[in-house]
This record gives structure tokens, sequence and C-alpha cells, in this order.
């Protein structure tokens, strides 16, 4: 019995490393969304990982690349954290947001530990089914 217990609570504390990065992970990506509510293009381009950086070059672009391709980012009018999912060694955080029509999209961020900051190395409109009311 004691080697179950024992097998038990090594098995769950193998998770708590994910759960704090989890959260780090959910920070990140509400900070940036926060940014984009204020228009501070230039805090929002500090949470995409250098290699988003070097392709959009500076915040400004990056902002309208935003603003116009996903205004379900740039405004969401609701934001719910889903699981995290690691593929092929890297972390995607699935975050449902609804714009402002009251749709919802499912969007799946691409996540890289650097200097022990978590960053979003890309974002994935997935496929939903959802629709708001």
């Amino acid at each position: 019995m004691r080697h179950i217990i024992l097998a038990v609570i090594l098995w769950a504390a193998s998770f708590a490393p994910g759960w704090a990065d989890g959260a780090a992970i959910r920070t990140t990506i509400q900070s940036q969304i926060t940014a984009f509510q204020q228009d501070d293009f230039d805090t929002a381009f500090s949470y995409a990982s250098p290699n988003i950086q070097r392709i959009f070059g500076s915040p400004d672009r990056f902002g309208l690349m935003v603003s116009q391709g996903y205004p379900m980012v740039y405004r969401p009018a609701d934001i719910k954290f889903l699981e995290i999912e690691t593929i092929q060694g890297e972390n995607w955080q699935k975050v449902r947001m609804a714009d402002q029509q009251g749709r919802y999209h499912v969007m799946a961020y691409r996540m890289i530990l650097l200097d022990g900051q978590w960053l979003i190395n890309g974002v994935q409109l997935l496929p939903s089914e959802e629709t708001g009311v």
C-alpha cells in the first residue's frame, strides 16, 4: 500500500513544474493582451520572442499586424485559458477568445522559455465550432 501511495505522490509531483509554468505562461499571454488593449505596442512587443521581433522589426508594425489580423486578440470581449499541450517538446497554450461581435475563436500560443521568461513564439487560429450568443 505504501508503494502505491508513494507512486501516486511522485506522479502528482511530476506535474508541479508544469503548474508553475502554466501560471507563468498565462501571465505572459494576459500581459500582452492587456498591453494591446491599452495600445501599448512597445510592451506587447516585449512579450514576443526574438524571432517574432525580427520578423516584424518594430512594435508599431507588430501592433498593426495584430490589430488588423487578429481583432479578437487586440480587443477581446472575453478570454478563457484552456489546456496547455506539449507537442514535440513545445508548449502550446490554448485560449478561447470572444471577439466584439460575440464570436468565439480558439488561439494556440506557441511559447518558449528564454532566460527564465516565457515568451510568445507564434499564435495560430484553430478551427472552432463554438458560436457566441
